[in-house]
This record gives C-alpha cells, structure tokens and sequence, in this order.
C-alpha cells in the first residue's frame, strides 16, 4: 500500500490544463503579433523530475517535444536538487531563482553551455522583468537528462530554463527559422 502526499508535485502532465494554457498563450501571441505556429510552455507545478518542458503546436493543437527542464537553485548550491519539489521564484538579480511569466524567445546565439547554443530571453510581465540582467536564457546543459529521473530531480542552475542537449537541438530545428519571435511562459 503506497501513501501519497497531498502535497506532492504531479508526475506527470495535466493535459487539460496545458491546452488551456496553450489556448490563452495562442490569443496572447496573436494579439501581440508573436509567432501562431509555435510556443513554449514549462509547468513549474510539476516536480523537476518528470518532463514539464513543453513545446507546443498550434496548429496540431498538441506538444510536439517535450524534456526535462531546470529551475533555479536559489539559495542552495549549484546544480543539486534541493528545490526538486519546491521551487523558489524571484524576478531579483542574483537571486539565481526562476521567474515566472511570459517570455519573447529572442535572437539566437552561440552559448558556453550545452550545444553552444541559447536563446535570448526578454521579459515581458513585472514577475520576470529582470530576465536581460540576469542573463537568463534558454539553453541546453549536459547535466540536464533526456528521460525522467523522478523521484530524482534535474540539476539546477542559476534560473534560466536548461533543457538536455538532445531536446534543444529538437527545438532549435523548429525555431530557428521561424520568422516571428515565439512565446515562452512559465507558470505554476
């Protein structure tokens, strides 16, 4: 007989509540002008060890990749899984904690980490203003896993949304060439 905390992250993703977020995000991105093929959605409610990273098709109206993802580490040190089940959010800078809200993916660059390559990411609500100066962005990083390690966590960072490399070169095949800046939006 296994007993289940009522407070426990879900393991695995509601996909009632992803097509209602896809749905406000697709009025969003058509009401700002931003790309209506694709978005980016991570499901912070969801413990860090389960795939919570989403990208979204409009057009199919359903995910078409979907990883693992980081969160920051806050006050804990680098690249452990303190927070797996809890994560802390701030907009502060040098928080090394997440925000959440709703992000323009932006220009494509060559990266330190993972594959080399990121994705410049601009705040777009008072909850993550701060994403520029704090160097936040969408990157992959060899420590992040492509299956689940639940009830393990994914290493965390300093707050930007790290995905395993396999996962961004799937999504940087899909958004690269896409002419108008996607969404991406973080929620719990």
């Amino acid at each position: 007989l296994s007993v289940i905390n009522a407070n426990a992250k879900s393991t695995h993703i509601d996909t009632n509540r992803t097509k209602q977020k896809a749905k406000e995000a697709l009025l969003f991105c058509r009401s700002k002008g931003y790309n209506i093929n694709y978005c980016i959605l991570i499901d912070m409610s969801l413990h860090s060890g389960v795939k919570r990273f989403m990208m979204w098709d409009f057009r199919k109206n359903t995910i078409v990749i979907s990883g693992l993802v980081s969160h920051g580490c806050g006050n804990n040190p680098w690249s452990g899984i303190w927070s797996k089940d809890k994560p802390a959010f701030s907009n502060t800078v040098n928080s090394h904690c997440s925000s959440l809200g709703k992000y323009q993916v932006s220009n494509r660059s060559g990266s330190a980490w993972g594959i080399r390559i990121k994705y410049y990411l601009k705040g777009l609500e008072p909850t993550n203003s701060n994403a520029y100066a704090r160097d936040v962005v969408l990157h992959s990083w060899e420590q992040v896993p492509d299956k689940e390690v639940y009830p393990n966590g994914t290493p965390e960072d300093w707050g930007c949304p790290a995905i395993s490399n396999n996962t961004m070169k799937a999504v940087d095949n899909l958004i690269r060439y896409q002419k108008k800046h996607l969404l991406l939006w973080i929620y719990n």
